[in-house]
């Protein structure tokens, strides 16, 4: 078969990841009904339900699938698809034969059909419809659509979005809300059809019908999986069709699109973008639209909907200085907003602007320890493209100084080195951490940032001093110890074996392998001391105390511990 190479354990390994993978082995007797064909393979999955599931190989991007599962159709690669590949290969000597089969049914199916008069084909027709309730309600939908019988599709319509058939108690449960969803998708079908037949006029009124009934059947649907969505969404694209056949009047569409939009009562549950309606609405509709957003606007313009809007229209027609008033009139008080305009400007090349609107953005924060960060980022980068290096430090400086985290210190001292002024910078910022850690109240599980600087630093000696002074979190002494345990063994071994006892209390292998690591490191320091006799007498007693947990003993065996 063409591109089956693509299809290997690795690489369904690598689609499906480890944890998808592994779940995918349990599901290898659920595989039936497999159909080959060229480049692609079928089959049903039973898990929560029966799933329908295809491999494809040999495209551009090699090995792909597709799956209705929940997981799956939110594009996936799940469990149900590793079974079906791992089926597949197991069974890859049969393939060939597998799709000659398939296609010998197919082709005999098409001679049959083929070879049958009109009354006969209608017989049979008919029969199928006796059988199946919903290829009858379809392809009643699918005639009065071609009739144009609009009072009959509407009907129609109405009876498929109705949830009352699939609830329990008022409400669609998630085991219906499939059999829903896949009913309702015929009134996306029978809305394409009345386009097509000629009465397109007729299904755009339809279509926007359509969106309000399933805005209100959505409200009481397990709509888990999605289903909807997809139905909402060929809603959306057979109204834009509709109207593109139909030419509505270019001012009723654009009162229609910014009600949908803005959420006036006759919205709906889909979501529109009216700029994908441009060719529809020309000139004349675009600039309705224009008016009515702005109006919108002016009324609430702290409004999200509206703001949304305004700016998509903005942006649409170069017009930069619209998307700025926009933000402007609701500016975040941690600047935020202020960078947004910055990078607006950035855009349409006028930088000397944006730099003042983010140096607001500064000057205008409440608080410049809730000013966001990368609003600081932005300004300093601007700082130090311009060579305006002092003005990047002060900032770092202030920023640092209101927030006193290691990211700040980090970014204090980068911008202080590339200035030349860091030793000084340094003993400022020194001054203030030394201060919180003078503060500290007892009781705190997090260490003092002061103690991470200097470590961050490379300053051992100075961050051992201020662990013992102020105090460290287990995780800042372990650091602690690693960087001192080549100099000063003993030190370490202190810190170390403190650090084991909790551990020898606890079970599981995350902390198996703390355990194992910190006896690898007091090794290493009894190896420095020339003690190594109490290390073997140490971990002898260890291994006494804990030989009932065999994982913990299999991971000292295999360090030589």
């Amino acid at each position: 078969m063409r591109g089956l190479t693509d299809l290997t354990e690795e690489n369904l390994k690598a689609l499906a990841g480890p944890r998808s993978y592994e779940r995918g082995l349990g599901y290898l007797d659920a595989v039936s009904g497999i159909e080959v064909d060229d480049g692609r393979v079928t089959a049903s999955v039973h898990g929560t339900e029966r799933y329908e599931v295809e491999l494809a190989f040999g495209g551009p991007g090699g090995l792909s699938g597709e799956c209705d599962c929940p997981y799956g159709m939110e594009g996936n690669f799940c469990k149900h698809l590793v079974a079906l590949g791992l089926t597949v290969l197991a069974r890859r000597e049969s393939l060939p034969g597998r799709r000659k089969a398939a296609q010998d049914r197919a082709h005999q199916l098409d001679e049959w059909l083929s070879a049958l008069s009109r009354d006969e084909l209608l017989a049979l027709l008919r029969e199928q419809i006796g059988e199946d309730r919903r290829l009858r309600r379809r392809l009643e939908l699918r005639a009065a659509s071609t009739r144009g019988d609009l009072a009959e599709v509407r009907a129609r319509i109405r009876e498929l979005l109705d949830t009352g058939p699939f609830a329990r108690y008022g409400y669609v449960e998630y085991a219906d809300a499939r059999a829903y969803a896949d009913q309702a998708a015929q009134a996306v079908s029978a809305i394409r059809a009345l386009t097509a037949s000629g009465r397109a006029a007729d299904a755009v009124v339809l279509a926007r019908e359509a969106m309000k009934l399933l805005a209100r059947a959505a409200q009481s649907v397990d709509d888990s999986d999605g289903r909807l969505g997809h139905v909402d969404a060929g809603l959306a694209d057979a109204h834009l069709d509709a109207c593109r056949a139909a030419r509505p009047d270019p001012g009723e569409l654009a009162h229609w699109l910014a009600g949908h939009v803005l959420g006036e009562p006759d919205d709906g549950l889909t979501d529109i973008d009216p700029l994908d309606y441009q060719d529809v609405l020309g000139e004349e509709g675009m600039a309705v639209l224009r008016k009515l957003a702005v109006g919108a606007w002016r009324g609430n313009r702290r409004g999200w909907a509206e703001k949304h809007l305004l700016e998509r229209l903005a942006k649409a027609g170069d017009d930069v200085d619209t998307v700025i008033a926009v933000h402007a009139a609701d500016l975040a008080p941690n600047g935020h907003t202020h960078l947004v305009v910055a990078r607006e400007l950035d855009a349409a090349r006028r930088p000397e602007e944006a730099l003042r609107w983010a140096e607001r953005g500064i000057r205008e924060a409440r608080e410049l320890s809730a000013v966001d960060t990368a609003l600081v980022d932005y300004l300093c980068d601007r700082y130090a493209r311009a060579g305006r290096l002092a003005d990047a430090v002060a900032l770092r400086r202030d920023h640092f100084g209101s927030r006193r985290t290691l990211l700040a210190y980090r970014q204090l001292r980068a911008a202080a080195r590339a200035a030349d002024c860091w030793p000084a910078e340094r003993e400022g910022a020194l001054t203030l951490l030394r201060a919180d850690a003078g503060r500290r109240q007892p009781g705190r599980h997090d260490g003092p940032v002061l103690v991470d600087a200097l470590l961050d630093d490379k300053d051992a000696d100075a961050a051992w001093r201020a662990a013992t002074d102020t105090g460290a979190d287990d995780r800042q002494w372990l650091a602690l110890a690693d960087q001192r345990r080549a100099a000063r063994p003993a030190d370490a071994l202190g810190v170390y074996l403190r650090l084991i006892e909790p551990l020898t209390e606890q079970t599981g292998n995350a902390a198996y392998e703390q355990l194992v690591s910190l006896l690898l490191s007091i090794r290493d320091c009894h190896a420095r001391l020339g003690t190594a006799e109490e290390f073997t007498a140490y971990t002898t007693a260890l291994r006494t105390a804990q030989r009932r947990k065999r994982n913990l003993m299999r991971l000292m065996d295999e360090h030589g511990l």
